[in-house]
């Protein structure tokens, strides 16, 4: 099943969506409600063309948790060693915007605004101590981030990467979440960048240095994983860090972000002032 969270005629709700059509599970406005109750089957009684509503994120989740340099050939183009074990770093749930809705930033604050695919697990229930062997019984689904990343603060500037990823709108989301018994290998999925429709990532999660039970077991043994929250299973070579010259994010650009039995997101750039 796809979830959407979506708006029409100024009214949020949560839906399933079929083909091109949105259909009403319930009268919840808030996908953490759900994901913490457990799935409301569709009500195929009330739906309407998904061309009508307005996607917005997902969910918001309690923690962003993301994992820095999951893929070799990655972790190669910006010029760091393979890791021997997670890294993590986290972004602010203050800067998830929905598709469509324009990534922004001041450069006065940076001028190098890179673009990271990425997979996003959703947790479906409290994880703490769990096993690799017990963990996908704890993911409720799967979504698309766009870790956007500000490469002068995080790398050159003073090496925060929480503050140089956690800028708003620097972490587009979506465009709905497919359950997790509609995925059931992560471990498989091709994961495509394109900015102004030129690609500049063309990865797959199989090429993961570690894979979604490890990064769920590895995190719930440093701090409870709770229902709703994200992990961000890192992104693929292809990043204008890693390219010369480098290559960063202007005003007017589009980057779009696409994962296989997922689907699509895409967004606008602009440059406040």
């Amino acid at each position: 099943m796809k979830l959407a969270t979506y708006t029409y005629k100024s009214r949020t709700r949560v839906g399933a969506v079929v083909e091109d059509r949105v259909y009403m599970t319930s009268e919840l406005d808030s996908m953490q409600y759900m994901i913490r109750r457990g799935l409301v089957p569709a009500q195929r009684n009330e739906s309407l063309p998904l061309a009508d509503v307005k996607l917005e994120a997902p969910l918001k989740p309690g923690k962003i948790i993301a994992i820095g340099k999951n893929y070799a050939e990655h972790a190669k183009e910006t010029g760091g060693s393979v890791p021997t074990a997670p890294i993590i770093f986290a972004k602010f749930p203050s800067s998830i915007i929905a598709t469509e809705e324009a990534i922004t930033w001041s450069e006065s604050i940076t001028k190098e605004v890179d673009w990271e695919g990425e997979l996003a697990v959703v947790i479906g229930k409290k994880a703490r101590n769990v096993t690799e062997e017990d963990a996908l019984k704890h993911v409720f689904g799967y979504t698309i981030a766009h870790d956007v990343s500000a490469r002068d603060l995080q790398i050159r500037t003073d090496s925060q990467w929480t503050r140089g990823k956690s800028l708003d709108t620097f972490c587009p989301l979506g465009p709905w979440i497919v359950t997790a018994d509609e995925l059931a290998d992560p471990h498989n999925l091709s994961i495509k960048t394109s900015v102004n429709g030129k690609v500049m990532q063309d990865g797959n999660t199989k090429d993961f240095i570690f894979n979604v039970p490890t990064l769920i077991s590895y995190c719930s043994r440093m701090f409870t994983l709770e229902p709703g929250d994200l992990i961000l299973t890192g992104t693929p070579a292809g990043v204008g860090e890693g390219m010369n010259p480098k290559v960063y994010l202007k005003d007017g650009d589009v980057v779009e972000i696409e994962i296989q039995n997922i689907g699509k997101i895409s967004n606008p750039c602009k440059v406040t002032e």
